[in-house]
């Protein structure tokens, strides 16, 4: 553990995978306790400033952006959700008329809404639409419906073949399920998005470290620069403590009034 942090230089979470593999090992193979160890020299880990993009950039990323991927990406950084947020969510979780976008199981398996970009409105009606003509497709094949979570499919047996339970962002090939000999639909690999985004990032011209996760971290910090309240953008975002969004805050200049002034002279 100590050559790890101090010969190897690697970061705290590399350590900590290593410690974890140990435990593993001693709990689980050996049978044994692991005992106490004293004198291990423990990486540290640095303070991680987030990459936030430009208004110009994220054009500049999405127009090199085919479907479905360039609409994903309008959800990360318009809706300021997470990659697996995105890719989880279903046609149930739309509601055009409220104009409010529900996220069920995110991060630490909460529930939050958020509204939907009023920009996109009619480019998600158009892709909801082409799911419909898409789902009839599929039950003209027979195919089995879509993967559920948890017991969803006991409680309610026809409900992975209901449009409601589709994925808004299904994948391209169906999965062969060797337990039933279904064919069963899940939604679009995260690999995927990832290797598109990497790719329209590279032919954009931007050179800055950006991934899935960077939409998100430019939703945050866009939102900041529009001097909203930042317990808004934590509920936004789903983050159970304050601190974490905080450290948006060093991602962007500072535009708030720092001189001190008696409220009689504002």
């Amino acid at each position: 553990m100590s050559f790890l942090a101090v010969t190897r230089k690697v970061s705290a979470a590399t350590q900590n995978q290593a410690f974890n593999a140990l435990l593993f090992l001693y709990r689980h193979v050996l049978n044994q306790e692991f005992g106490k160890i004293d004198g291990v020299v423990r990486a540290k880990r640095r303070p991680y400033i987030p990459v936030v993009l430009s208004r110009k950039e994220i054009e500049a990323i999405l127009h090199h952006l085919a479907p479905p991927y360039d609409l994903v990406v309008k959800l990360l950084y318009g809706c300021g959700l997470r990659l697996f947020e995105c890719l989880n969510l279903r046609v149930q979780n739309f509601n055009f008329d409220a104009g409010v976008l529900t996220v069920h199981d995110g991060k630490g398996q909460k529930d939050r809404t958020v509204p939907l970009p009023e920009t996109i409105l009619s480019e998600l009606r158009a892709h909801l639409d082409s799911l419909q003509d898409l789902h009839q497709r599929e039950l003209d094949q027979n195919y089995a419906g879509v993967f559920l979570p948890n017991a969803v499919e006991k409680k309610y047996k026809h409900a992975a073949k209901d449009f409601v339970w589709q994925w808004f962002f299904p994948a391209k090939k169906f999965t062969y399920v060797q337990e039933t000999g279904e064919y069963r639909l899940y939604h679009l690999h995260d690999t995927h998005v990832q290797k598109a985004i990497q790719q329209a990032v590279r032919q954009a011209g931007i050179a800055k470290r950006a991934s899935a996760h960077t939409f998100r971290h430019s939703f945050a910090g866009h939102l900041l620069q529009a001097n909203y309240d930042i317990r808004t953008i934590q509920e936004l975002l789903g983050h159970s403590d304050v601190r974490t969004t905080m450290l948006y805050t060093h991602t962007v200049k500072s535009v708030t009034l720092k001189e001190a002034k008696s409220p009689l002279d504002l």
